[in-house]
């Protein structure tokens, strides 16, 4: 039978979304190094060494914690994953682009910690969360057109998991076709006028790293007459709560997608 020391008992994280993780699991004594970038939950930034930023870490104070495990996200740390594997670390870099892909992920964060238990009673509770919203949605008289920005310069739209959280809170995201791209470049919006051709209800702002300026947007030549525009439908949500593919983003994100959309949808009933 598996015994504590069978599993990792020493893990740094070079992404947030982990490190919620393993605090929802109560699991968050084995961290001994997190992101510079991590947020939540507040308390880790004062318990934890910070040890990286996303593309760039600090590798020698990473192997000097002596890490039984370092998990990372996506191709952007593929460069850092394999200088660590060069220097005899176990490395997991995570992919997840969707709703069923962050979800995917904590089921497999939990089997690495040996928590498989702990970690269904979370992807549960998370799961019903979503249903929750999914059936208030439907009861909303009007789905809204729905324009998410994650970046101003270039104007880059939803990435995949969020389009699927703006349709679970009861939108339709009017770039569905750049949602299935990974990369942000892949998701750029060339011409600034596409936005007013598909006619937005609601626009929503997650620009990360700087704060989200609607005066700025509904000032973009051509964007006058663009329903968001003219009803005043511009809303920031923080990109710590959405633009994580982790538990924040399928809790406190699509909360906030959702709160919007039914103040948009009470409006229209009025």
């Amino acid at each position: 039978m598996p015994t504590a020391s069978s599993f990792p008992s020493r893990i740094v994280c070079l992404t947030e979304e982990t490190t919620e993780a393993l605090y929802l699991l109560g699991e968050d004594w084995r961290i001994v190094g997190i992101s510079g970038f991590t947020v939540r939950p507040p308390r880790a930034r004062k318990e934890k060494p910070r040890v990286s930023a996303f593309t760039s870490a600090k590798l020698e104070r990473i192997v000097a914690l002596e890490p039984d495990l370092v998990l990372g996200f996506s191709d952007l740390q593929a460069d850092i994953a394999a200088e660590l594997v060069r220097r005899g670390i176990e490395v997991h870099v995570f992919n997840q682009r969707s709703v069923a892909g962050i979800l995917r992920m904590l089921r497999t964060l939990g089997g690495m910690i040996g928590r498989e238990a702990k970690t269904a009673t979370l992807v549960g509770e998370l799961e019903a969360g979503l249903d929750s919203l999914r059936t208030a949605a439907a009861t909303l008289p009007r789905r809204p057109r729905v324009y998410f920005e994650e970046w101003d310069e270039p104007q880059i739209s939803a990435i995949g998991w969020v389009s699927e959280l703006i349709g679970i809170a009861g939108g339709e995201d009017i770039f569905p076709e750049l949602a299935t791209q990974s990369l942000g470049r892949g998701r750029i919006v060339a011409d600034p006028l596409e936005v007013p051709r598909r006619v937005p209800d609601i626009i929503f702002g997650s620009w990360c790293g700087k704060k989200f300026n609607p005066r700025s947007v509904a000032a973009r030549p051509g964007w006058q007459d663009v329903p968001a525009v003219r009803d005043g439908e511009l809303h920031e949500v923080k990109s710590s709560i959405i633009l994580q593919p982790g538990p924040a983003a399928l809790t406190d994100g699509v909360r906030e997608l959702h709160r919007v959309i039914a103040g948009w949808a009470r409006k229209q009933g009025k």
